[in-house]
């Protein structure tokens, strides 16, 4: 195992040359985060406790939700590829999202929530690619990790910002779900502001719009990158949504106002490490590092699967946490390394594409699990894939491959 080559810039240096652009990101995300993460910690109690879903029914709207974000992403990022600029979309996918927010609370039904959850999942979709491909365009390549690492931990702390927000407004307003969900309003729309006044295009951004991509442009993206989407993918089907924390949580007896306790631990333990990681990135073996992140997934999984009572549910939450803090940023550094910068955003959108696909089955397969045969199988099973992807990396040996090493 090899640390990267180059010089590599400590983590403190970083963090103070990072450009105020991701920081102007980061706090979006932040805000969007901090209104998303409240209704995401209520909504799985909402759709089994008052609209009256199953298992498999939360698992197939988790998964068609985050699918069609990633389906969205791969034409929003092709089109920002297009025009040069990706500050259009990136407003436009937000602004989607925040008026969705009012309609969790005012829903009726199961259909309802599956509408507004499809809505959101499109600004998502619509953002994403967009927004990724932005922070490598305007950050040097010695510092994308950090910048990675730093925009996802302003979004980690907006994650557990609204799970913490949700548990003080369930206490305020005597455990009703609907009143709480209507608070998410106020940041989602805070988020659309900050992005529309201080975001900046880079200043060649004009300079790349292109002809309309085509379906044979993605030949030229390198077999390093493709590597990378499997890997991508791979990671997905060891994980699952993270509504199913919440169910593990209620589903061992913690009370229904504590149950965002559950979001909050995983989301501080998030917050916390994410920069680090990314920054680590920059200069660590990136194979050990998503190494790392698969053992502690195991045992996050394995701690799930034999919680018998609150406390181990969020000792695996946090687990999670960790991993989620040592592969996400990476991988998305791993994408904007490989891909030339004139498909970056192109790129962003099918390595999203092939994982969304990838978090459908694995949801869909973890709540038919959940039913079946009960919460342990669905862990264990999560477990079992994570273990098999670790023993997959451990016998890649192939150190003319810069894209894992």
């Amino acid at each position: 195992m090899k640390a990267t080559e180059g010089r590599s810039v400590p983590s403190h240096a970083a963090l103070r040359s990072l450009p105020l652009g991701i920081w102007a990101l980061g706090a979006g995300s932040l805000f969007m985060d901090t209104s998303s993460e409240l209704i995401h910690s209520l909504l799985p109690v909402f759709m089994t406790t008052v609209l009256g879903a199953s298992m498999t029914t939360i698992g197939i709207i988790e998964g068609v939700a985050e699918a069609t974000a990633a389906i969205t992403k791969i034409f929003s990022g092709a089109l920002s590829d297009v025009l040069g600029k990706r500050k259009f979309l990136l407003v436009l996918g937000y602004a989607l999202a925040a008026f969705t927010k009012p309609v969790f609370p005012l829903a009726t039904s199961i259909s309802w929530v599956f509408a507004a959850r499809f809505v959101d999942r499109v600004g998502k979709g619509i953002r994403g690619a967009p927004r990724d491909a932005l922070v490598a365009d305007i950050t040097p390549p010695k510092l994308r990790g950090a910048a990675y690492g730093l925009r996802q931990a302003l979004d980690s702390v907006g994650a557990f910002l609204g799970p913490l927000l949700a548990l003080l407004f369930m206490g305020w307003f005597a455990d009703n779900l609907k009143a709480t969900m209507w608070i998410a309003v106020i940041p989602a729309f805070l988020a659309v502001a900050v992005l529309a006044i201080y975001v900046r295009e880079p200043e060649h951004a004009q300079a790349q719009a292109k002809a309309p991509l085509k379906f044979s442009d993605a030949r030229r993206l390198p077999l390093d990158y493709w590597l990378v989407v499997l890997l991508g993918a791979v990671f997905t089907l060891a994980r699952f949504s993270e509504a199913f924390l919440v169910l593990r949580a209620q589903s061992v007896g913690l009370a229904l106002g504590y149950v965002p306790l559950v979001m909050i631990v995983m989301n501080v333990v998030y917050a916390g490490l994410a920069y680090p990681a990314g920054a680590a990135a920059d200069r660590l073996s990136r194979r050990s590092l998503l190494i790392w992140g698969l053992v502690l997934l195991i045992a996050a999984d394995t701690a799930l699967a034999l919680a018998a009572s609150p406390l181990p549910v969020l000792a695996g939450s946090a687990l999670w946490g960790i991993h989620m803090a040592l592969t996400q940023g990476l991988l998305s550094k791993l994408v904007a390394d490989t891909a030339p910068a004139e498909l970056r955003g192109s790129a962003f959108g099918i390595f999203n594409l092939v994982s969304g696909a990838a978090l459908l089955a694995a949801s869909v397969i973890a709540g038919a699990l959940w039913s079946a045969y009960g919460a342990p199988a669905t862990f264990a099973a999560g477990a079992a894939f994570a273990a098999i992807t670790a023993l997959g990396l451990l016998a890649v040996r192939s150190p003319r491959r810069a894209a894992v090493h």
